[in-house]
């Protein structure tokens, strides 16, 4: 079969040899609270990237002590991270795979012991703890440690940035009329919420010449948030931008569970793919070879985001080969049970 799932796809100077992604998803196996890799990481990345996948997106990586989610996540706030980052890469590139570090501040939704911050003031539920809202010295010095974290990942050798603007987190925040009541240059309108993501982006490329990715919640699930016309809005500013793809997931922004189903968040990716005409990433229980095919195929997404179904079976692209018929090259070690 002439598989449009296993053809290769290229962003800016990064080539993937597949459409498949490992989709970034919290460890909190950061165990010493410092924000440092530990074992599990190095085994965990690397066993995805044995399994053949095109890229390796490490979960959320905080760009601030207090912009993790977790106090066991991985973070990336300072240049001691930088060796751990570096072992994930050489594991990751052993095996062909291209790797992607997700950038993220947790805002409102950080559950830490310690202050928090936000856009504004407002707690994600009413037995969280309520944020601080950020001071324009805030914002500016929150903007900068983006701008150092995209350094770090040049050095720590990964090839792609995303920057975490999805499930309600800090650009997520900015972004939403539900979670930003700001009446300065950062809220208001539109345009105003998005400044915030757009000083990011700016300041993220002088420190970064790769792709950068962004992800998104494309579906607010409240009537009250933003719509699809305001995410086309956003993708139109982000590819202006030089933004080489979106990354469209949905939620988060405030606590609503949407019902769930295969491929229910594909209709995002799509929207965006072909109306606001940039790449996007399409995600959401996305568990088998043929599904991914026909989205592939179909043009409803330029790369299938596998999440869970990576964690059940590292070698998940292999399944899927097999499903649709193609010959995939493994690890020299595993050829016995390969073929």
């Amino acid at each position: 079969m002439n598989s449009s799932l296993f053809s290769p796809i290229t962003f800016g100077k990064v080539t993937l040899k597949n459409r498949i992604a490992m989709s970034p998803m919290c460890m909190y196996s950061s165990h010493t609270e410092d924000g440092k890799v530990a074992p599990f990481h190095l085994a965990h990345y690397e066993s995805r990237a044995a399994g053949q996948a095109g890229l390796i997106m490490i979960e959320a990586t905080s760009v601030l002590p207090e912009g993790r989610i977790s106090p066991q996540d991985l973070g990336i706030w300072s240049d001691e991270h930088i060796e751990g980052l570096q072992e994930i890469n050489e594991g990751i590139h052993r095996h062909g795979a291209r790797s992607a570090i997700q950038l993220g501040h947790a805002g409102r939704k950080a559950i830490l012991d310690q202050d928090i911050f936000a856009p504004s003031p407002i707690p994600f539920k009413e037995d969280m703890k309520t944020p601080t809202e950020m001071t324009d010295q805030d914002i500016k010095r929150t903007i900068e440690a983006f701008k150092e974290a995209a350094r770090r990942s040049k050095e720590a050798h990964f090839d792609i940035i995303e920057l975490h603007g999805a499930h309600g987190y800090l650009i997520s925040q900015f972004l939403s009329p539900l979670t930003n009541k700001r009446s300065d240059e950062y809220g208001g309108d539109r345009s105003g919420r998005f400044r915030f993501l757009e000083e990011v982006i700016e300041e993220v490329k002088t420190a970064w010449d790769g792709p950068i990715f962004v992800r998104i919640s494309a579906n607010e699930h409240d009537e009250n948030g933003n719509q699809m016309e305001d995410f086309l809005y956003y993708a139109e500013r982000m590819k202006a931008l030089g933004i080489h793809l979106i990354d469209c997931s949905s939620g988060g922004v405030v606590p609503v569970r949407p019902e769930v189903y295969p491929g229910y968040q594909l209709q995002y990716a799509d929207q965006i793919r072909n109306q606001a005409s940039i790449a996007t990433g399409a995600v959401g229980m996305i568990t088998s070879g043929l599904q991914a095919e026909e989205v592939i195929r179909n043009k409803r997404a330029d790369l299938i985001f596998v999440a869970r179904a990576m964690l059940r079976n590292p070698y998940w692209p292999k399944a899927a080969a097999d499903e649709l018929g193609v010959e995939l090259e493994g690890p020299v070690q595993y050829k016995r049970g390969w073929m």
